[in-house]
């Protein structure tokens, strides 16, 4: 066997040399993988930093907090680009311009529960727009509770509008003028829905009671769950004085902003069809069985008596019978004889161009007068004959009338009025002699209940 020579490599002697080759391309890879990183990181913080600097300032007047309340309780529903959530989360504002409206909605649902939302209004001409605020669950059957406010031109006051459906029927409206100006401020919107009632409140007074009346027969929302929703939208075909008021586009963009939102209730799943909220919860937690005392309802009449401006179950002319069990009202009418709208064709209003309309208190019935006042004209009674069973009855100046038309199976009571008048035994409708001074235009009105 010929001998080794003492030249030739042993096997070891390349362990170090790779070890080193390995170590080197494992540390050339993650310094280059830490430089890579420490790039990408200082691009977006630059990013981020030119992003904030160029955003617009949140409103002064509201406070900062870090609960980021929208962006953990709702998801924009439609006008996405109309929508805007700032202040961390805490401030919420919608938009609305002649191409797109903007809406929200909670991400869960409720069977039940008390939600408060601070809501601050379009200013000034507010025509035509309906800033949305309230609980609805979907399908031709659906519940709803609602609350809107519908805009009016700069001077005169927002509507608010109440609802309430069952079953997917509506038809409870009742209607309040605020008794503050609902732009300049943020102010408290609420609505307590449980097993028991359903109550509006604004800044913490109640304005509206709805009660479960089911043992009687009148359907009452507590089978569906619910999410929040709220809207801002044009409606000019209807939304101020039926439609006759149109939205000034040249004012927009309008934005109604939104903040304080807060919900206790029972929260719904879908995926179980459960509610979160045991048989316990609805003994014991209080938001689950509160309901009016006799002070707060002794409250909320005196302010209905004072600020509501419609209500569904003294409407005669839409329900003849009454709005019945189905409208959630169990009781007949006992005002047989009512005139509470004032309408005017263009000649009429170019005649008289100063012309106003005020509601009086109520006297004798829970019904509020007209008192209808105009400059520099006497008005003479008129009264024209029967046509196609279309009674007229007024005052008219040349062609320009002041008129009740009177058709149908409802009762024509304007010429017993003024009769009642003239004998000196009172009545409801008074010329000038009755009312003339308390507009302060001598004989230039006219009043009628």
């Amino acid at each position: 066997m010929p001998p080794r020579s003492s030249h030739q490599p042993r096997a070891g002697t390349y362990i170090p040399y790779m070890a080193f080759i390995i170590f080197s391309a494992i540390f050339v890879f993650r310094l280059d993988v830490f430089v890579t990183q420490t790039i990408s990181t200082a691009r977006h913080n630059q990013e981020l930093k030119y992003e904030i600097t160029t955003q617009e300032p949140s409103p002064p007047t509201v406070t900062k907090n870090e609960n980021a309340t929208f962006y953990k309780h709702v998801l924009v529903t439609w006008g996405e680009f109309h929508t805007e959530i700032l202040n961390d989360g805490e401030l919420l504002m919608l938009t609305l311009d002649k191409h797109s409206g903007s809406g929200f909605q909670s991400r869960k649902q409720f069977l039940f529960g008390k939600i408060d939302m601070q809501i601050k209004l379009i200013p000034g001409d507010s025509a035509g727009t309906v800033t949305t605020y309230y609980f609805s669950s979907l399908g031709d059957h659906h519940d709803e509770i609602d609350f809107e406010f519908l805009g009016n031109s700069t001077g005169n006051p927002y509507t608010l509008h109440t609802n309430v459906f069952s079953q997917g029927k509506g038809d409870r409206e009742q209607q309040f003028f605020l008794w503050f100006d609902p732009t300049t401020d943020f102010h408290t919107y609420t609505i307590l829905w449980n097993p028991k009632t359903i109550v509006f409140y604004v800044d913490n007074i109640p304005i509206r009671e709805f009660k479960n009346l089911e043992r009687i027969g009148v359907p009452y929302p507590k089978d569906q769950a619910m999410r929040i929703h709220s809207s801002l939208w044009n409606a000019d075909d209807w939304a101020t004085q039926h439609g006759l008021v149109k939205t000034n586009w040249s004012l927009a963009p309008f934005n109604a902003w939104y903040r304080n939102f807060s919900m206790d209730g029972c929260i719904w799943s879908p995926e179980t069809r459960a509610s979160a909220c045991t048989d316990a919860d609805f003994s014991t937690r209080r938001v689950l069985k509160m309901g009016l005392d006799r002070r707060s309802r002794a409250r909320m009449k005196r302010l209905q008596k004072k600020h509501m401006v419609y209500d569904y179950c003294k409407d005669k002319w839409r329900f003849p019978k009454g709005p019945g069990r189905s409208a959630g009202h169990i009781f007949p009418y006992t005002v047989q004889e009512r005139l509470d709208r004032a309408c005017a064709n263009l000649d009429w209003s170019q005649m008289f161009p100063g012309a106003t309309v005020t509601h009086l208190p109520m006297s004798c019935s829970d019904h509020q007068a007209l008192l209808i006042c105009v400059e520099g004209v006497r008005l003479t009674r008129s009264r024209s004959p029967a046509r196609g069973g279309l009674r007229q009855y007024g005052f008219s100046q040349n062609n320009a009338r002041i008129l009740w038309l009177i058709a149908g199976d409802l009762r024509w009571v304007g010429g017993a009025r003024w009769t009642a008048y003239r004998e000196g035994s009172g009545g409801g409708l008074m010329g000038s002699k009755g009312v003339g001074g308390s507009c302060g235009m001598g004989g230039d009105c006219v009043a009628a209940t």
